[in-house]
């Protein structure tokens, strides 16, 4: 049996219409090397689309792929992301499942107050999965609190739990502040558990557990992401049985190379503004950049100037003019003597992350009745959530507003 396994494709992604394109790219990239390598399936662990009403563009080439697959006999199972749900709940995964191109595994039942999931199996290799959906802010919480697991760690075969939130246990220093759960909130017994939400590369074997396996973004999403990893990829897992029934897997993670990229990293203490831009000039003046994203980090402490001393215009026209794809630059690492009290500072975070921190500051300075911290960061995250839905392609305004009024009056209950 050999299967992918695919996680935050988030097709869509960027608000640049250049990087859009990069993770549809990614998409179809990954899908072809699946084919090649004749898998018997692909699992995608949640945010298959980077926001619950993708635009056609990336709708349709998402579509055509899967599409693809299921004429050549390779099924798609899943489960729905943080990013791929709207207020109301609703998601195009349903869509895709009814056009039967997607096979959703989160289903079950609540029963005696328990929540009671059924597996799904490939009828193909017989290998059995069921998961859990993500939803932002760990709001996926009451899911795993509820879960019958008994019945789940009872069954036999070739089991395959996927889910979409960090996990307290392996969850990188770097993302500490993220919400995340305790490992065992997961089923005990599965041969493999498919993680998502987190945009880390990470395998590893846990007694009573198994595989435990992050693939990390398809593409990175965030200034961050792309200048630790350059490129995003995922997992083909090649699972053998044994004589006496034990099953073996061979992980390997497999690159997608869609562009280039080159990342300059200026260590600013102590410079001045002016020193730091030759630094650049010096970077990027005997190289070319065709087909390139290049980042421009600079951080320290400047010893005179500030950030915008430094000519980035004039860096960005050269680097165009060298055919770079596109140019990004970050300084929210940068400090300077110059900044007065007041001044504003942007951290590094990714939107959701710092929504989430903002949140959490402000959680109870306005008194609502009925309304406990818990309940009201919920009411904040899932009206967040309603008003950063995008307008579809050729939507009236009228008809755009009224879809994001009608998702906040079901929030409120108004």
């Amino acid at each position: 049996m050999k299967f992918a396994h695919f996680a935050d494709c988030h097709i869509g992604s960027w608000r640049d219409q250049k990087l859009k394109d990069i993770s549809v790219k990614a998409f179809v990239k990954a899908i072809n090397a699946c084919i090649e390598q004749k898998v018997d399936f692909i699992i995608i662990s949640g945010d298959l689309f980077n926001t619950s009403v993708p635009s056609i563009d990336s709708l349709k080439e998402a579509v055509k792929k899967l599409k693809e697959l299921k004429d050549i006999g390779i099924p798609v199972y899943g489960v729905a992301g943080s990013h791929d749900f709207s207020a109301a709940g609703k998601t195009m995964i349903d869509v895709l499942e009814n056009a039967g191109i997607f096979k959703n595994v989160f289903n079950g039942r609540v029963h005696d107050k328990k929540l009671v999931l059924d597996f799904t199996q490939d009828m193909k290799t017989g290998a059995k999965m069921t998961g859990i959906i993500g939803k932002k802010g760990m709001l996926d919480r009451k899911f795993y609190e509820i879960l019958e697991k008994t019945g789940l760690e009872k069954e036999k075969g070739y089991k395959i739990f996927l889910f979409h939130t960090a996990i307290d246990e392996i969850k990188p220093k770097e993302l500490e502040r993220i919400d995340s759960a305790p490992m065992d909130f997961l089923p005990k017994g599965f041969n493999y558990y498919a993680g998502g939400h987190v945009h880390y590369i990470f395998e590893q074997r846990f007694p009573g557990f198994g595989w435990i396996v992050y693939p990390g973004a398809l593409f990175p999403t965030n200034f961050h992401d792309l200048e630790k990893y350059s490129k995003g990829g995922f997992y083909i897992v090649e699972v053998n049985e044994g004589k006496d029934g034990a099953f073996t897997e061979k992980l390997r993670w497999e690159p997608v190379q869609v562009i280039n990229t080159f990342h300059i990293k200026i260590d600013c203490s102590n410079k001045t503004a002016k020193q730091a831009e030759e630094e650049i000039y010096s970077e990027i003046k005997t190289k070319e950049f065709v087909n390139t994203i290049v980042t421009i980090r600079l951080f320290g402490r400047l010893k005179q100037g500030k950030a915008s001393d430094v000519d980035f215009k004039g860096i960005f026209e050269v680097l165009n003019d060298k055919s770079a794809y596109y140019v990004m630059k970050s300084t929210s690492m940068l400090e300077s003597d110059e900044f007065k009290e007041g001044d504003m500072q942007v951290g590094s975070d990714s939107v959701d992350d710092s929504e989430r921190k903002i949140v959490k500051q402000h959680l109870g300075r306005i008194k609502v009745d009925g309304l406990d911290p818990r309940s009201e960061e919920e009411l904040m995250h899932r009206l967040l959530q309603a008003l950063s839905i995008e307008k579809a392609e050729g939507e009236k305004n009228a008809d755009f507003e009224k879809r994001v009024v009608d998702e906040v009056g079901k929030i409120l209950d108004v």
